[in-house]
């Protein structure tokens, strides 16, 4: 048995491409109905699943037991169900203070992302996970509430403020953002295709070190992929320098007690097909002694537990004997 830390209901943007995929997902759990797929009445059925799934919103019960089912079919331990910080409209001014979101190509492309995706109340969420834990510890499973915030340096006070009165049981720390800018966004990817490896490696430098300092704001349970900044598979060929913040971030997760995860996102989803942290990373933080745990970072119900048990395997040949896990702010730890 193993747990999935990290876990996503839904994220926008809302296009024909977002409902292609929410359909892969309903089909994957309706797989009964292939034997008549590609005829008239295989595609209604579709469309009516889907018209559904949409009225029915992302926090729908009919959509949440979809992962409940997963996790039941997959013998998972614990489950932590988590929303991006930027899906909720209280959010607003925290994300319009650090995004680039001027006139430029780059803000006018991240104002329509965020009109797009910040469409949610965080009491919705939050009071969703926490009705359906008792339907979930019936069938054997912990559901966990969990919260991933971005981290801006500098917004630590406005950050704790808003994550303050909710009963998480942990909150994840995590950076999409250099300089304000959305670096896993595949319609600024083209930034990244105009740096040399001079000013790949200062924007390297600057994205460790905001999450160094996100570490050592010591706000988080545990932080989220550690170097997803190579998301569409551009890195740093200097070996000393990513060797040099490798054992910088593993001094600051040690020093302030903070868990990471071994994150399968980037290995299924993006160009990079790599698992957060990559094999030379994870290398140095486990010689540092840093805990951790395993997700998916899935964003649909048939991605729940990818690679997690493959993720385990990983940790328990390193000799790793237990992985974190958190229920009401508090840590505790699972024997592999």
């Amino acid at each position: 048995m193993t747990i999935d830390y990290h876990v996503h209901l839904e994220e926008g943007p809302y296009s024909f491409r977002w409902l292609e995929r929410t359909s892969q997902a309903l089909d994957f759990f309706h797989q009964h109905d292939a034997i008549d797929k590609g005829s008239k009445a295989h595609m209604t059925g579709q469309l009516q699943r889907l018209a559904k799934r949409v009225q029915g919103g992302c926090y729908s019960e009919e959509w949440l037991d979809l992962y409940l089912e997963q996790a039941k079919q997959l013998g998972l331990r614990e489950v932590g169900i988590v929303d991006h910080l930027y899906r909720f409209q209280e959010t607003r001014a925290y994300f319009e203070r650090f995004m680039q979101l001027d006139d430029s190509e780059i803000g006018q492309i991240q104002r329509y992302w965020l009109e797009r995706v910040m469409t949610e109340n965080i009491t919705d969420f939050v009071s969703t996970i926490q009705q359906a834990k008792e339907k979930w510890r019936q069938q054997g499973i912990a559901l966990r509430l969990g919260i991933e915030a971005d981290y801006f340096v500098g917004g630590e006070e406005e950050l704790t403020a808003l994550l303050n009165d909710y009963p998480w049981d942990y909150v994840i720390g995590s950076v999409h953002f250099v300089d304000g800018w959305g670096f896993d966004n595949p319609q600024t990817q083209y930034l990244f295709e105009q740096m040399d490896q001079s000013a790949l490696q200062q924007s390297y430098e600057e994205f460790f070190t905001t999450v160094e300092n996100m570490i050592l704001s010591n706000m988080f349970d545990f932080v989220a992929h550690l170097d997803n900044f190579k998301v569409f598979n551009y890195q740093v060929e200097n070996h000393e320098f990513n060797e040099a913040w490798y054992k910088r971030i593993a001094q600051a997760l040690t020093s302030t007690q903070t868990a990471t995860e071994i994150n399968a996102g980037l290995y299924y989803r993006y160009p990079v097909k790599e698992m957060c942290p990559g094999p030379r990373f994870l290398q140095t933080l486990l010689n540092h002694g840093v805990a951790f745990t395993v997700s998916s970072d899935a964003h649909f119900p048939d991605d729940l537990g990818k690679y997690t048990f493959a993720n385990t395997e990983l940790l328990r040949s390193y000799g790793v004997q237990s992985v974190v896990a958190f229920e009401q702010r508090v840590k505790k730890w699972l024997d592999l």
